[in-house]
């Protein structure tokens, strides 16, 4: 079995067209292949403000599908962690064996959520916009802006988060490998209102945006929903959306954003909600016109898992051939 560790991931695997490309196509196959995609194994430890999740799927045509580890510890920016962790075991889809252990603590798993996220404002943002928000200064509040500057060209970022350090080294951050101005905002709702896309990456259980806030042209994509204890939006921004695009929809009525507005009877559960697997694969059509309000419910899925381990795996293999 090979093994590879996160030095070497992270020198062949970056965020940019190519990685976002492979997030898009998993998002195709979870539309047009039977990919087989179990439920996500959900483990809470609530007395350290911690979570796991096991994630995987099987996506056909390829030779071997992920298992993927991810946790997320909350508390570990005290202890000078970041807060995700992880690794991913890539096996045979022929024989059942393991053939690679990607020790990458997270890094894969923040790669192809930045890249969903990409994904989700290519099909939903606005084609041209000045400011992005982003409620949430920790690595995939990082990650999820310098994705989006590869699919769209904002010179100014307004960002919120409680930890004063965290912000203004975000700030710092992004100002220098992004090009861009980034202002700190006192609340989320100085966020929302004077952005034209907005990014959540908390991991917040009660709402942090409230539907008065929204306006003309909002895009909002949720990220940080992704157990039942979890929220983001009040329910009812759900249904002031002129568009509403989830990433699977059984997923994300069991853990996403969703399902508050489901719980609320503000949806109902048979209804038809949009895939973004429908917008990537053309069947149906994204943001219609300036104007519209659009909100992406992305809970991550385990296709997504498999696609981009299977892209490390081909570009770390192509290196050691060399």
């Amino acid at each position: 079995m090979l093994i590879f560790n996160e030095e070497e991931i992270r020198k062949y695997v970056d965020i940019n067209q190519e990685a976002i490309k492979v997030v898009e196509g998993a998002f195709t196959d979870l539309e047009t292949k039977e990919v087989e995609m179990p439920p996500i194994i959900h483990v809470n430890i609530p007395e350290n403000n911690g979570e796991v999740d096991v994630k995987t799927a099987y996506i056909p045509g390829h030779d071997m599908f992920a298992l993927k580890v991810a946790s997320g510890f909350f508390n570990n920016y005290e202890l000078g962690l970041p807060s995700a962790s992880g690794l991913m075991l890539l096996i045979s889809a022929k024989t059942g064996q393991p053939k690679a252990l990607l020790q990458d603590n997270g890094y894969l798993t923040d790669v192809r959520t930045a890249a969903a996220g990409a994904v989700a404002a290519k099909y939903m943002a606005k084609e041209t916009i000045r400011t992005a928000g982003v409620i949430g200064a920790g690595a995939q509040a990082r990650y999820q802006l310098k994705a989006l500057r590869q699919v769209r060209d904002f010179n100014h970022v307004i960002v919120y988060g409680p930890t004063e350090k965290r912000v203004l080294e975000f700030k710092e951050e992004l100002e220098e490998a992004l090009d861009i101005t980034v202002e700190i905002a006192n609340s989320p709702e100085q966020v929302v209102r004077n952005s034209e896309i907005v990014i959540t990456t908390t991991p917040a259980k009660e709402p942090v945006i409230k539907a008065e806030w929204l306006h003309p042209g909002l895009h909002i994509t949720a990220m940080g929903s992704d157990a039942k204890q979890k929220q983001e939006l009040e329910a009812e921004i759900l249904t002031k959306a002129d568009l509403f695009v989830c990433d699977v929809k059984a997923q994300c009525i069991a853990l996403g954003e969703l399902r508050s507005a489901v719980e609320e009877g503000l949806i109902a559960p048979e209804e038809n909600i949009i895939e973004l697997g429908q917008l990537t694969a053309g069947k149906t059509s994204g943001r219609m016109d300036d104007d519209a309000i659009t909100i992406a419910d992305l809970t991550g899925t385990g296709a997504q898992d498999t696609a981009i381990a299977l892209y490390a795996f081909e570009k770390l293999t192509a290196h050691q051939a060399k």
